[in-house]
Parts: structure tokens; sequence; C-alpha cells
């Protein structure tokens, strides 16, 4: 810029000698000032132009990236497996006692509450039997009344007292039993529940053990799963357990381990986990599919980092830092730390990194230890 004014001065003396008229030397320093107007303003357009190429050969060798600070936070890992659904109350349902069906009092698909009728037997002799005993227990109470009163007046004989008592109290207890009889001739539902299928007809002889029909109660089930017996110290009763169906992805359960077996399978060497669930809108069917995710380890005070940023070398498990160098430079520093389990593409590390630095967690594969970083 000095050889630029230089020569404008020399250019100036150069007119004014060549120049005695006054109008001539004020024309040309007027041409002369233009010229330096023009001339300052490409200096000005240059020198950013200079700037700007010096700031990108300055950056010339940094590599961007992006990094993640390190905190501690609750880390939770989960197993999962898969169960089946199956029905808390069912029952295969057959009479106590021998009949003929004369009324079967449901239908398929029916729901019914718990102690309502399903079933009824002949029951013409029993009911019958009942009639004529209470005809002689009507007669043997009258007996008993009046020997009784004998009794307390001192009159008759203490064995004909007894043998009325004995009379009566014997056809009351068969009339127990004939309704107890009665009573097992008219079959009900054990529990609220759906009639999902009737294997007899009216007019068939049912008897017990033979099943009548099926009643189920879709409304509670449990999800029965296996898992490994080393998950025993992790695994215990109340644990709230993720439940997922695959049928339907809408629907999404948390639920408590209700019971953990006490028998390993010798084969398997597992052991079984059962868990209560309501039915939601009786969408879910027994033998269904589900996916559990069972919680057998948590940190609540963790240090984690993507799972893809820890790598390994000769000397182990490392990762890369956002550092700074005596100039003040942002740098990529190696660490060789030691790493935890993983779940979720996080892995927790136990030693090697501290709270507050910088994880590279992008751009880790173009950088060694001590490149130039551009942090972003």
């Amino acid at each position: 810029m000095k050889k630029i004014v230089s020569i404008l001065l020399v250019a100036l003396l150069a007119g004014c000698s060549n120049t005695e008229s006054p109008e001539a030397i004020r024309a040309q320093l007027s041409a002369l000032k233009d010229q330096s107007l023009e001339i300052n303003h490409q200096l000005k357009e240059l020198e950013k132009q200079l700037d700007s190429m010096e700031s990108e050969e300055d950056m010339t060798g940094y590599v961007p990236v992006l990094t993640e600070t390190i905190s501690k936070q609750l880390f939770e890992h989960f197993i999962i497996v898969n169960g089946k659904v199956e029905l808390v109350e069912e029952a295969m349902v057959s009479p106590e006692a021998n009949g003929q069906i004369t009324k079967i009092h449901v239908s398929k698909g029916q729901r019914v509450s718990k102690g309502d009728v399903l079933i009824t037997l002949n029951t013409s002799i029993i009911k019958n039997s009942i009639a004529e005993l209470k005809l002689g227990l009507e007669l043997a109470t009258k007996i008993y009344e009046k020997q009784k009163s004998l009794w307390e007046q001192n009159i008759g004989s203490e064995l004909q007292y007894l043998e009325a008592k004995n009379a009566k109290e014997s056809l009351e207890h068969k009339l127990k039993t004939l309704n107890s009889q009665f009573e097992m001739s008219i079959v009900r539902a054990p529990f609220s529940g759906i009639v999902d299928d009737i294997y007899l007809k009216e007019g068939e002889l049912a008897s017990p053990g033979r099943a009548v029909l099926y009643l189920a109660n879709l409304d509670k089930l449990k999800v029965i799963t296996e898992v490994s017996e080393t998950l025993l110290p992790k695994i215990h009763v109340g644990d709230l357990v993720n439940i997922q169906f695959p049928t339907y992805g809408d629907i999404s359960l948390k639920a408590p381990i209700h019971r953990i077996g006490n028998l390993i399978d010798q084969k398997t060497r597992t052991i079984k986990v059962e868990i209560l669930i309501d039915n939601i809108g009786s969408k879910i069917k027994p033998n269904q599919i589900a996916m559990l995710s069972i919680k057998d380890f948590e940190e609540k005070q963790a240090m984690v980092v993507p799972s893809i940023v820890v790598k390994q070398d000769s000397r182990g498990e490392f990762l890369f830092i956002a550092d700074k160098d005596k100039e003040g430079k942002d740098i990529a520093t190696k660490k060789y730390v030691k790493s935890g389990i993983s779940y979720s593409d996080r892995t927790m590390i136990t030693q090697g990194i501290s709270e507050g630095q910088k994880i590279i967690v992008a751009g880790y594969n173009q950088i060694g230890n001590g490149s130039l970083i551009d942090l972003r």
C-alpha cells in the first residue's frame, strides 16, 4: 500500500512541474483523488479476500467432529425373552353325580357369573324321595315333641323319649343328604367367565369326570416364560416387566413378577417366571406369544456413551475425547477405557473417563491421537 501512495505523490509532483496554470493543476489533482478513491476500494476488497484465504489456510487439516458431554445418568439393562399367555381360571365343567341332562341353560360364547346355573340333571327321583322324607320327618317331629312333653312331666319311659328323638334326627340327616344330592344335580359356574364350548347335548348322560362344557375367564391372564438360572440373583417377585405382543403392536403393558418357580429344568437350565395381567378389551387370547423385557441390571449414576464410539486395539478399548493442545487448539485425544455392559446401542464406561469430558461421537473414524479437530 505504501508503494501505491508513493506513486501517487510522484505523479502529483510531476504534474505540478509540467503545468504552471492553477486550473490545470486543480484538474489533475481532482483526477488523482478520484483514482485514489478507486484504488482504496480495490485495496479493501483485496484485504478481505486475503483474510478469507488465510482463515481457510489456517483450518487446513482440521477434521469436523460432533461431541457429547459425559454426565452421570440412569442406565438399565434388560433381557428380552418370549412367553406364552395362559388362563388363570379355566375349567372342564362336569357334574358331581350321574344323571341325564334335562336342561343346558347356556350357549357357546355366553358370558356367565359365578354361581349361575349351567346344567340341570334329571332330579325327579331325588325330588320324590325328598317329598316322602319330609312327610316322615313331619310325623317324627310330632311324636318327638309329644314324648318330650311327657318326659318333662315324668310320664313315660326315657327309652321312648330317646327313640322318638333318634327317629327325628335320623330323618333330618337323611333329608340333608338328599338335599345335597339334589344340589349336586345342578351344575353352577365355579367362576365368572365365557362358555367357550359345549360337549354334550340335552338328553345325554352326564357323569363325574366327563366334561359337559368348557368355561374360561378371559379377564385374568398370566404370561409364562422361562429364563436362565443365572438370572435368579438378579430378578425378584414384584419387579416390573415390560410386556408386548407381536400380534398387537399398540398394546404395551407393565406388570410385576407374580411368581418365580422353584424347580430348574435339568435339560434347559431354565426356571419359570409368571406374570399376572389384565386383558385389554379381551383382545389377548390364550396361547398367544408375548415378548417380555425383564430388567436384570440398574445403575443410577452411570457414565454412558454410544456403543459405536468404543473401539479396540492391541492395548485394549479406547475412545476419543475433545481436548486442547499447548497452543489452545482443539485436538482429539485417545483415551483407553474399561467398558461395562451394553443395552440399546449404549455402553456403560466404568473406568477411563470422567464427568464433563466431551466424547467425540461423529467423525471419530477420520481422526487419530492428536488430530486437529473442528468442533461442530
